[in-house]
């Protein structure tokens, strides 16, 4: 069987070398954006506060570069293979893990933030696959990958791959919870446009996985065209948020947690609702051009 989840899971933690510099950063946030014009910033290249996206002398990180974080350096060379920030946690080519990417997707992901991420730096990660969930038709195989530096902890990433065809196996299903909308309209709505061109720019910060731009790719793995990365969308929506609900400041950003609930095609409009609550926003993603069909779900920005 290609998942071996007691070897899986079982294996000593792994660790690699991170490195990255301001450019890094850049080249993921025009990625997901940056620079592009919003409803609230119509003239984006002369905005001070989106210039702390794309511009050296000004620049912050916002906390979902750590999902991209060092693969497009040297040191991770590897994980050019592997796309969709999975070489990142360490978990697709751990010991008892041998999957076809084509069966392969992002199920869900959280970045818990220990500190403001550096523009530059060098750090090392600690990857392990605390669990392998058995869905009868599928496997959800859950990766952390804990990166520090000189010092202290930077952040700890949580990731969830779908693997279909490889449950079956017996093993335990694991959580099912899902977190309910609130019961009122949302405090804020916006869109995000994203371009035809993106995932191109995007697989750039190291995501190299051809579904998201080999359209024959693309039909081996069911869709009829690439899609859009999840963390794409993911970082996106966290940028949203940052611009209209917290000030603009990524370091108020303390954890974000998300389910890829459905995909994205390059072209489409996303559609946002933010619901404010004491130290976190929920948050909802629809595909707008398709009757608000579910993009992201049981998303949670938890914030000081």
């Amino acid at each position: 069987m290609p998942i071996d989840a007691a070897k899986a899971t079982s294996a000593e933690p792994r660790t690699t070398e991170l490195a990255w510099d301001h450019k890094d950063v850049q080249l993921y946030h025009l990625g997901i954006g940056a620079g592009a014009a919003t409803p609230e910033k119509p003239h984006p290249a002369t905005d001070p506060d989106e210039l702390r996206y794309t511009l050296e002398s000004a620049l912050h990180v916002l906390p979902s570069f750590a999902t991209v974080a060092g693969l497009g350096s040297p040191l991770l060379e590897r994980s050019r293979e592997l796309g969709e920030g999975m070489a990142l946690a360490g978990g697709l080519s751990a010991p008892g893990i041998d999957v076809d990417l084509a069966a392969v997707l992002h199920g869900g992901q959280t970045v818990t933030v220990h500190r403001a991420l550096p523009v530059s730096g060098r750090a090392t990660q600690t990857s392990s696959v605390p669990a392998v969930y058995d869905k009868g038709k599928a496997a959800v195989i859950v990766l952390r990958s804990e990166v520090a530096d000189d010092d202290g902890p930077l952040w700890t990433c949580d990731t969830q791959i779908f693997v279909r065809g490889e449950g079956g196996f017996g093993g335990d299903r694991g959580p099912s919870a899902r977190l309910g909308l609130p019961d009122r309209a949302p405090d804020l709505r916006t869109e995000r446009h994203i371009r035809p061109d993106q995932a191109l720019l995007y697989r750039l910060s190291g995501d190299w996985n051809p579904l998201h731009a080999d359209p024959g790719f693309a039909k081996l793995a069911g869709f009829d065209r690439p899609i859009l990365h999840g963390l794409c969308t993911y970082g996106v929506t966290l940028k949203a948020v940052v611009d209209t609900l917290l000030g603009g400041d990524v370091a108020r950003v303390r954890s974000y947690t998300t389910r890829f609930a459905g995909v994205v095609f390059p072209g489409e409009t996303l559609r946002i609702g933010l619901w404010q609550e004491p130290g976190r926003i929920q948050v909802s993603v629809t595909a707008a051009d398709r009757d608000d069909a579910p993009v992201l779900a049981d998303t949670v920005v938890e914030h000081s």
